[in-house]
């Protein structure tokens, strides 16, 4: 349900603020349980919180046939795929880096969309993603990074792929409408990936492992409910309320925010390579973003 404008905007502002902090969060989680039950846990939070809000609402249902590929594809690849991945690199790369990496997905997607859907890449989106692709350089540039530690090598590669199978997705359901509300299958979905991490978690990690106690429970609820569940109403919200540029550039936001965060929460220094890498990556989506908004004029109107 959309809400008022005077509204949403510090509500895209809350969203922004609570996924960026939670990179920190999640790297201070994996100090109390492993990767994969970190992952499980959280879609398992998400998907109660969100099938709750879903019943209360009136919009919890089976999904449609329709609505499958859509459900397969975000429960499988965006949220158990990306997410096994990203825990299981937090535990190599700092938070305010993985932030960076985990959202170079939009400069993924250009080239994919190109080779497999023939669009056709515009001068303005070019531009982006040769600025991104040089951000990402200047991240892995052999002053800024170790290339002789094979942990340090493993993190940022996991990080990559979980970027590059989120753009898969983008690019699998580009167009692709199913016939529920994103609130009808975000619990669907949520529900699937916890049902692939699970058993994945019980059988690859040691449930022993496991710190109970508040801190914990702090980090879960932060996690589930807040940063999954609630953001994931949050920039449904936001997106029928706001032009669809000012959500897209406001996302570029959280490395940002991650990045702070993670130098204010746990001391990581922001480095000149990782504040080039970032300022050149969210100057490159930035453009990308606005060149989507200046193409729909003209789609519209054929």
């Amino acid at each position: 349900m959309a809400v008022a404008q005077r509204k949403a905007w510090p509500l895209l502002f809350l969203v922004v603020v609570l996924w960026g902090c939670n990179w920190p969060v999640m790297k201070v989680g994996l100090d109390f349980i492993p990767p994969l039950h970190f992952a499980a846990a959280r879609m398992c939070l998400g998907a109660v919180t969100l099938g709750i809000v879903a019943a209360a609402v009136g919009s919890f249902r089976l999904p449609t046939r329709a609505d499958m590929p859509l459900v397969l594809g975000v429960g499988l690849l965006q949220m158990a795929g990306f997410l096994a991945l990203v825990n299981t690199a937090l535990q190599y790369v700092p938070a305010g880096r993985s932030a960076i990496l985990a959202y170079t997905t939009s400069l993924w997607v250009l080239p994919m969309a190109a080779l497999f859907l023939r669009e056709r890449l515009a001068p303005l989106k070019a531009l982006g993603m040769l600025l991104g692709m040089t951000g990402v350089a200047v991240l892995f540039n052999p002053l800024g990074f170790d290339w002789s530690d094979p942990q340090v090598l493993l993190g940022n590669g996991l990080l990559l792929c979980a970027a590059f199978l989120w753009a898969a997705l983008i690019v699998l359901v580009r167009g692709y409408h199913g016939d529920s509300s994103p609130l009808t299958l975000g619990f669907w979905q949520f529900t699937l990936a916890t049902a692939v991490l699970l058993p994945l978690a019980l059988l690859l990690e040691d449930s022993a492992d496991i710190v109970p106690g508040t801190t914990l429970a702090v980090i879960l609820f932060y996690n589930g409910p807040a940063a999954t569940a609630f953001c994931f109403w949050g920039m449904i919200t936001v997106t029928q309320s706001l032009p669809a540029i000012t959500t897209s550039l406001a996302t570029l936001a959280v490395p940002v925010v991650g990045s702070i965060a993670a130098a204010v929460s746990l001391g990581e220094p922001i480095t000149a390579t990782n504040g080039l890498g970032l300022g050149c990556i969210v100057a490159g989506l930035a453009l990308v973003s606005v060149a989507d908004w200046y193409r729909r004029p003209a789609a519209v109107s054929r």
